[in-house]
């Protein structure tokens, strides 16, 4: 079983992520799980979402405790909450950043760091940057495939809201595939 955690703040769609990331899994013919855990969530409070991933029925129920994958939607969060607690070596972390990592990552773990929030800005007009960061989650681990991602996102949105959520996603998935 692989895990992914997402941290991120309220309102900035880490449950949605999750959602989508998951039946994207689901569509390319694994077993997937996705759920959020809630406390007094607020707009902007940090949040997580969990996914799992494997080739047979998934039967745990409890959060991620020790995660294949995290990506870090609001690099801020860093300083606030320890994202990288049990990150399994050979792990991947994926943060949305515009900066050079002023941070720490666990040894033996792989940092891909990305400026998320621009392409939303420019692809999407908003600084939402879930659909972004799971074009980048695609490219950086294999876990699901583009068109997954790409059905996954036309069954969500619609119209133009799905053409440039894909777009923000397919920007993303490039830009790692092309840093790899």
């Amino acid at each position: 079983m692989r895990e992914l955690r997402i941290h991120g703040r309220g309102g900035q769609g880490s449950v949605t992520a999750a959602e989508l990331i998951a039946v994207a899994a689901f569509e390319g013919g694994v077993f997937s799980q996705a759920f959020p855990v809630f406390g007094v969530e607020r707009r902007g409070a940090p949040v997580q979402a969990f996914v799992r991933f494997d080739d047979k029925r998934i039967r745990l129920r409890s959060q991620v405790y020790e995660p294949d994958y995290i990506i870090v939607q609001d690099s801020t969060l860093i300083k606030d909450v320890n994202v990288f607690i049990g990150v399994r070596k050979g792990g991947i972390v994926i943060v949305n950043t515009e900066k050079k990592p002023g941070f720490q990552v666990p040894d033996g773990v792989k940092l891909i760091t990305i400026d998320a929030t621009s392409i939303a800005l420019r692809v999407l007009g908003l600084p939402i940057t879930n659909t972004t960061l799971m074009g980048a989650f695609a490219a950086a681990t294999g876990e699901i495939q583009f068109t997954a991602l790409e059905n996954a996102l036309n069954h969500r949105f619609k119209g133009e809201l799905a053409a440039k959520n894909i777009t923000a996603a397919k920007t993303a998935f490039d830009t790692v595939q092309g840093a790899a």
